[in-house]
């Protein structure tokens, strides 16, 4: 039999409760749903990090994600990785990611692929903002007289209001939800994608597609909404719906009064990948070779939709609409069997698949494979740890350095760590799963202290690891980013002599 080729497909902000085959009682995956009857359904993946820079380095190198220094991003160069164990295998390989700036080649995510396409030059600028030029002479004196009113007791708010409505009537008509949206949507990321399968499905090969369809600002095309049995909406409703999600001036109480449109935005949205992803399937069964595909489809991390308050992603938060996300693996010819409801971090995601395709697993790898586990039901009590940094905007390097938030997370109990404070939270998520009420200190003190010991474990783990010739490529990366040209295209040293 011939290898089997290889689809990832990572989809951007995708919580576990939204996904059919987890339970979500909407119809936004009904394609994934039927894939998932020939699939190893994960119940409880958990990602490495939270947002997508803190994730991605779990997902493609099996590395923790501050592992090389919380002044790094990304991957150096030449880190070992799944395209590159894949590509060293003799397969061709290929990624498709919707312009996250963040698995860009910006950050070393262009290597060891022989196609590599993010998009990022069909951005277009992000519309969720109505507000004037920040810098213009009309923000100035809006900000000014903000300001002012902010003195007079409720006049602040009011003005906020008045001024949220000018900018919707002042913005242009929009032409269309597409002409909205600022990624590209599945459908254009696939189009591309079935081009270059085309050329190549003949040889084994390695296709990675990132989705970002349910990432905000949610612009889901009206095609997906009706699938989905809910009302369409105008390229203006969906503007202003989007607009106001984004407001840092309104209560929670207020947001709540949106909250089911955006859902309903939200889950359109992944509805589309769904569709999209079949008829991905659809075009590799007329090239006859979809049956020879292995095919794993998970997130980068979730989305929060107030139930903490919250909106978005922030790397500050470690709630489970966050770190838990979906995840279905498919090995043609092999039957799938019922994963252990442990958790699974995305760090042993890589070194899993390469062992279920029989390939060799580098020894750099931090994460270790799970196949053998899954083919014999096997039950190993396990935790998976999660970490960032609070890190808004990892594009300034000095911002990177911000304290650490980590956590442990158990089959039934969860810890926060935050850092320098060294605050924790305990969750019992079997009694809470809504993570309401942390457990007070008094209480399971064992567990407490398993867990906090756990995460000491983890922290030895990285101070002993020596990655001194990978944190000075990726050093050099960042360097040839900012410096001129001339300097910029100068050899790489070799760091085998210097280190």
């Amino acid at each position: 039999m011939s290898r089997p080729s290889l689809i990832l497909v990572t989809v951007d902000c995708l919580r576990a409760d939204h996904v059919g085959f987890l339970g979500y009682q909407r119809p936004t995956t009904p394609f994934l749903d039927s894939l998932a009857k020939e699939s190893f359904v994960v119940p409880n993946a958990i990602v490495g990090g939270v947002p997508t820079y803190y994730s991605f380095p779990a997902i493609l190198a099996s590395r923790s994600p501050l592992a090389l220094g919380r002044d790094l991003i990304g991957l150096a160069p030449g880190e070992p990785s799944l395209p590159g164990e894949l590509k060293k295998a003799g397969y061709e390989t290929a990624a498709f990611v919707a312009a996250n700036p963040y698995i860009s080649a910006h950050f070393g995510y262009d290597q060891d692929w022989d196609v590599f396409r993010d998009f990022l030059d069909k951005v277009t600028p992000d519309h969720e903002s109505t507000h004037e030029n920040q810098n213009g002479l009309a923000a100035r004196l809006n900000h000014a007289i903000a300001r002012l009113s902010y003195r007079v007791g409720p006049a602040g708010r009011l003005y906020n209001e008045l001024y949220f409505r000018y900018c919707q009537r002042a913005a242009p008509v929009p032409e269309s939800i597409e002409s909205l949206r600022p990624y590209p949507s599945a459908e254009t990321v696939v189009q591309e994608a079935c081009k270059w399968l085309a050329s190549v499905s003949s040889e084994p090969f390695f296709l990675w597609l990132h989705f970002m369809d349910a990432h905000a600002p949610y612009y889901p095309p009206n095609d997906a909404l009706r699938a989905m049995n809910i009302r369409p909406v105008t390229a203006s409703q969906a503007r202003y719906v989007n607009s106001y999600w984004n407001r840092s001036d309104v209560s929670r109480e207020r947001l709540e009064a949106r909250r089911e449109e955006i859902t309903s935005l939200y889950d359109a949205g992944i509805r589309w990948v769904d569709e999209q992803v079949r008829r991905m399937a659809s075009f590799l069964q007329n090239l006859q070779c979809w049956k020879r595909c292995a095919f794993v489809f998970t997130a980068d991390h979730g989305e929060e939709l107030l139930e903490h308050g919250g909106r978005f992603h922030p790397p500050t938060a470690m709630s489970e609409e966050l770190v838990h996300v979906p995840l279905l693996v498919r090995i043609p010819g092999v039957e799938p069997q019922a994963v252990s409801t442990q958790p699974f971090s995305q760090i042993d995601l890589a070194p899993t698949i390469l062992d279920a395709m029989n390939l060799a697993i580098p020894v750099e790898f931090q994460g270790a494979s799970r196949w053998a586990e899954w083919r014999n039901l096997e039950d190993p009590e396990r935790i998976a740890i999660v970490e960032s940094a609070n890190c808004f905007n990892p594009n300034r390097s000095n911002s990177r350095l911000a304290p650490r938030v980590l956590c442990v997370r158990g089959a039934r109990y969860k810890l926060t760590l935050r850092f320098p404070s060294l605050q924790t939270e305990l969750f019992d998520l079997e009694q809470d799963p809504a993570e309401e009420n942390p457990l007070p200190e008094n209480v399971e003190r064992a567990i407490r202290a398993s867990m906090l010991e756990h995460a000491r474990a983890h922290l030895r783990k990285l101070s002993l690891y020596e990655p001194a010739e990978l944190r000075l490529r990726a050093r050099m990366q960042e360097i040839r980013r900012v410096l001129p040209e001339d300097v910029a295209s100068m050899n790489e040293p070799d760091v085998s002599v210097i280190v």
